[in-house]
């Protein structure tokens, strides 16, 4: 049994344990109020370009009347023998089951579709380091052609492949990373070097609303409409603990009503108006599409960056509750050592006196 100079070591340690998940808990509480804001001002460009396009779409010819195919390319189906799939993970830990329980949804998908050629594209240093450690990179090599031009040929090795990573993107957010990832993923759709494109991650709506989901990206079926493949809800117990530990760091548990804001936005596409454009309706069209798609994939970052940030404060919360626990039982058990000591002591000094 530990004696009391060790136990109180222990409630030494355990104190300065517990001073840091605190304020690890309340720095992942300032983290997620900025996240929150950040998720809710890029839903108001999110409503207002899905409305421009439902808005272009009554007043031009989505498909050709020579032809009868769609105009844009992003709208064409094809068998699906090539996927690309985006991970977004963290890039830190200490989040609880954050980035396990991504990956496994990552990993389930790729389960379930062993007769496709996968590309993976990691966001997030945790999913990049998974993804590393189980599949291979895809290899370039460059090539020139008989005029001169250089291009990047790839021998694929294996059915899933990693095409490329990008750690530190969710650090910050930046809108020009995202949106060349946007780009890079339209041109190789447009290329034909995929058919599907899908994005798993967490979708944030409060701190006690948020699901893990699967939602394809390309091609578009539907404007305004995502198509979710895949979702996986929170236990119970789970939207308890986010809400207890949202309490205690003073977060609301709902975020602001913006339920005007967004129906005001949709009147834009759904009134009876003809409205004049200053370009052709086709070109505005064809240019607001990538628009569209990044809208969607900094969608999808923004609410994985708060949902990481609240598994990160409700695994801080959890941290320091548990650290206080162990402190009260460590005082406990000293308390019962101490007391035992000093009736041992009694005993002796009273079975000594009774001898002489």
């Amino acid at each position: 049994m530990a004696n009391v100079l060790d136990l109180r070591r222990r409630i030494r340690s355990v104190k300065n344990t517990r001073q840091i998940t605190k304020a690890m808990k309340m720095v992942a509480a300032a983290k997620l109020r900025r996240a929150q804001e950040r998720a809710m001002a890029a839903r108001p460009y999110a409503d207002m370009i899905t409305s421009v396009l439902e808005s272009l779409t009554r007043r031009i010819e989505i498909f050709d009347p020579e032809t009868g195919n769609l105009r844009h390319p992003l709208f064409i189906t094809r068998p699906e023998k090539r996927v690309l799939l985006v991970i977004v993970s963290g890039d830190k830990g200490f989040a609880g089951a954050f980035n396990a329980n991504i990956l496994k949804t990552a990993y389930q998908f790729l389960a379930g579709n062993t007769d496709k050629e996968i590309d993976v594209e990691a966001v997030g240093r945790k999913g990049r380091d998974q993804m590393r450690r189980r599949y291979p990179i895809a290899v370039y090599t460059e090539i020139q052609d008989a005029e001169g031009h250089t291009h990047k040929n790839r021998e694929r090795k294996a059915h899933i492949e990693v095409t490329g990573d990008h750690p530190g993107m969710l650090e910050k957010l930046e809108t020009g990373r995202v949106f060349e990832l946007a780009n890079d993923i339209i041109a190789r759709y447009v290329h034909e070097e995929i058919d599907a494109c899908y994005i798993v991650y967490n979708e944030f709506k409060s701190v006690i609303s948020q699901r893990l989901v699967v939602e394809q990206l390309l091609p578009l079926i539907k404007i305004g409409s995502p198509r979710i493949t895949g979702a996986v809800e929170p236990t119970l117990e789970e939207r308890e603990r986010f809400a207890e530990a949202a309490r205690s760091a003073g977060i609301e548990l709902e975020p602001a009503d913006t339920h005007e804001a967004e129906e005001e936005s949709k009147k834009f596409g759904t009134a009876e108006v003809d409205y004049i454009y200053e370009q052709p309706a086709e070109e505005l069209f064809a240019g607001l599409i990538p628009q569209y798609v990044f809208a969607m994939l900094f969608h999808a970052m923004a609410e994985s960056v708060a949902a990481e940030q609240a598994a990160r404060m409700t695994a801080m919360d959890s941290a320091t509750n548990n650290a206080s626990d162990m402190i009260d039982a460590y005082t406990l058990q000293m308390n019962r050592v101490r007391q035992a000591a000093i009736t041992k002591e009694i005993i002796e000094i009273v079975s000594g006196a009774a001898a002489v």
